[in-house]
């Protein structure tokens, strides 16, 4: 038996969360790994953590997260937005790591085929508290509680005028995408952010959730026949269910977060079988 499995958020930046990347093992040797962002802010950092996976799993498939594409002061490649993500994806083609750019590929161990679709599609602004209208006022309502995502500072859009425009270019492109899949086709849907809002409700802060996903994707774990859907992102790791699809966060975080838990971490989330 093989294992579809999944881990995000490693932030490899923390030695502990390095230390642990160095020890995930597979459990077959046919096993695949999802990845879905986060693994650091240098481009680095981030080759090194995929090309110790892609020699371990069977498969590796990737889907950026927000420090991932970054463009930190502390990294010696100072490339922005678009050409910096250009850049990890031939990265990963020469490790053989599946990034969104890729042809989706098609899991056959137990509960398949089915195909794996690595997403990348950013945020809009959308996800705003309750009678917010506009991105300015939700960013004015962010900025006044003192809760301000880095991004706004080290994620670049160039050549986008902003994120939300370079985010509906991906959305665009995306769903033309997933709408070319055979009538039927059983998905596992990567993205960094999830694909619904509900999962934002239970953060500390509400006003982050504007740095959490798009509203556009609220019903694509329907319109794509998602058996699962897999995110990181929030760094709440748990399992829940909307409309009868399981949607799993699978994200590691930070020392700080992972160290009060009961679970050990670094424990790969078994996406399939489910």
């Amino acid at each position: 038996m093989s294992f579809l499995l999944a881990l995000s958020d490693l932030h490899i930046g923390y030695p502990e969360n390095r230390e642990i990347v160095e020890r995930i093992r597979p459990r077959t040797t046919s096993d695949w790994l999802l990845v879905p962002g986060d693994i650091s802010e240098k481009a680095a950092d981030i080759e090194w953590a995929l090309g110790l996976l892609a020699s371990r799993f069977e498969k590796v498939v990737w889907a950026p997260g927000n420090h991932d594409l970054w463009t930190h002061p502390s990294d010696p490649d100072q490339i922005r937005g678009v050409e910096r993500y250009e850049r990890l994806v031939k990265s990963c083609r020469e490790l053989g790591v599946v990034t969104p750019e890729d042809p989706y590929p098609i899991w056959t161990g137990p509960e398949g085929p089915v195909t794996v679709a690595p997403l990348l599609l950013l945020y809009d602004y959308t996800y705003r508290m309750p009678g917010v209208t506009t991105k300015a006022e939700a960013l004015r309502i962010a900025h006044a509680a003192g809760v301000v995502c880095t991004d706004e500072m080290l994620l670049h859009p160039d050549p986008y005028p902003s994120i939300d425009a370079w985010c509906q270019a991906r959305l665009d492109e995306t769903e033309r995408r997933l709408s070319e899949l055979p009538p039927g086709t059983a998905t596992i849907l990567v993205n960094h952010y999830p694909l619904v809002r509900d999962p934002t409700f239970v953060l500390r802060y509400p006003e982050f959730a504007i740095w959490c996903g798009t509203e556009r994707t609220a019903d694509w774990h329907l319109r794509f026949n998602a058996r699962t859907v897999v995110y990181g992102h929030l760094h709440i790791p748990r399992t829940t269910w909307y409309d009868g699809v399981r949607f799993e966060e699978v994200s590691l975080g930070y020392p700080r977060e992972w160290r009060p838990r009961a679970a050990p971490p670094g424990v790969l989330r078994q996406i399939l079988p489910g």
